[in-house]
């Protein structure tokens, strides 16, 4: 690929940008693997954590970029799994809350502290993540026009 990447620079930048992702991915589902969660289960782990353990779908859809529908398959297996519990604003609302059980609390506390990206970040110096940083979020704003329904 690095020959396609002497004749469009774009192109070669997205295959990298693509492959990173993939690689650090990969990365992340290889050190959960002892605690039977992925990726995007520990994400939702983190940011329930974050928001106070208590979120909406909603919330929780706008917070990990993904729509309502995907994100709500995956809330009702991470209930099935012990790692979520489904809360009612109010006994008769139709407003739900997920909440962290203990396991997903215990899960969190084990796996927060993983470090793969981290490791991995760490060949840029702070300087050079903030460029990436300020690059990354360009692109992304970018993109974010040509799919407005992401926002």
């Amino acid at each position: 690929m690095n020959d396609a990447g002497s004749r469009d620079s774009s192109i070669y930048s997205r295959y990298l940008i693509g492959k990173a992702r993939h690689l650090m991915f990969r990365a992340r589902q290889k050190e959960l693997k002892p605690y039977l969660i992925s990726p995007r289960q520990a994400n939702v782990l983190l940011i329930l954590n974050n928001l106070g353990n208590k979120a909406t779908l909603t919330e929780l859809a706008r917070q990990t970029d993904r729509g309502l529908n995907t994100l709500s398959i995956q809330m009702s297996r991470m209930e099935k799994d012990g790692l979520v519990t489904r809360v009612r604003e109010t006994p008769k609302s139709n407003q739900l809350r997920f909440e962290l059980t203990e396991k997903g609390l215990n899960i969190h506390n084990q796996i927060k502290d993983i470090i793969s990206v981290k490791d991995i970040m760490a060949v840029l110096s702070e300087k050079e993540r903030q460029q990436l940083i300020s690059a990354l979020e360009k692109i992304v704003n970018k993109a974010e026009k040509y799919n407005p329904h992401w926002k």
